[in-house]
């Protein structure tokens, strides 16, 4: 009976994984078939024929894409690494340190995360303002590099981390930073991997903030300017362009979610100590 429930759980799992995977299989065929054949095709179509890669060359030839995507590979990895510092720094002290006003402070933490992104918009854009920060990196990248979700996530892993660890270092002659560097951190690599990957995506697929505090096209990540590029179309819409400009933004993503797979679902503190 139990193996028949956990069959049909699996099949519902599948079910589910089709339904998000799909959408973007049939994109990515779309990117490749002529503007034509996709307005002329009644059925869907998984596998591209005639394939073409007229709409990336109309992608490229027609949008700035390639700054865009400078732009979004530097702001989200710039943000992805200062936010992983800080938020692991920040959240081993409050781990493993006592100092006073540690309790309020850290309850100031969990009340930010409670707060709606949109409602710190207007404060964040007049402070860049006054930094003279609008239109440049320092307004996509300076804001995203502190959030109560990564110091909460990694106070709570360093929280986790058996003492005798720490009090094997100092034996060993390790001092505070050097136990934090070389032994609390890499054994946090599950939980460093997690907010990184949950960071670099966040930022990728930011447009609200972006498009406040941009000006100039030279500044613009890839999802304004696919919101730019959905807005040309006056009398019909481009398909396979518009999937194919698609397709490129979701590609990083999926490569930074593969890439850091192992590391998030595995436990590495497992082992950490032998008995």
């Amino acid at each position: 009976m139990r193996k028949a429930y956990k069959i049909i759980g699996y099949i519902f799992l599948a079910i589910g994984a089709l339904s998000m995977i799909l959408p973007f299989v049939y994109m990515l065929s779309l990117s490749f078939l002529p503007n034509d054949k996709i307005l002329s095709s009644e059925t869907l179509m998984f596998i591209p024929s005639p394939v073409t890669t007229e709409n990336y060359e109309y992608v490229y030839k027609n949008v700035n894409i390639l700054q865009y995507f400078i732009n979004s590979i530097f702001v989200a990895i710039a943000t992805t690494i200062g936010q992983v510092i800080i938020s692991s720094m920040a959240g081993y002290a409050f781990a493993r340190f006592n100092f006073k006003f540690k309790e309020p402070l850290f309850f100031l933490i969990l009340v930010s995360m409670m707060i709606p992104p949109q409602v710190n918009i207007v404060p964040l854009f007049f402070i860049m303002k006054q930094f003279s920060w609008i239109d440049s990196y320092y307004s996509l990248i300076v804001p995203g590099l502190f959030g109560g979700f990564g110091v909460f996530l990694m106070r709570q892993w360093f929280k986790s981390m058996p003492d005798d660890i720490e009090a094997s270092a100092k034996i060993d002659g390790c001092n505070t930073f050097e136990i934090f560097y070389k032994i609390a951190l890499p054994l946090a690599l599950p939980a460093v991997t997690t907010l990184a990957i949950f960071t670099f995506i966040t930022t990728w697929n930011s447009f609200m903030w972006p498009l406040i505090v941009t000006n100039s096209d030279i500044m613009r990540t890839l999802p304004l300017g696919l919101a730019n590029f959905k807005g040309s179309f006056r009398e019909i819409t481009d398909w396979g362009a518009l999937c194919a400009y698609s397709v490129i933004c979701f590609i990083p993503v999926i490569l930074v979610f593969l890439s850091g797979r192992k590391y998030f679902i595995n436990d590495i503190l497992n082992g950490g100590l032998k008995e």
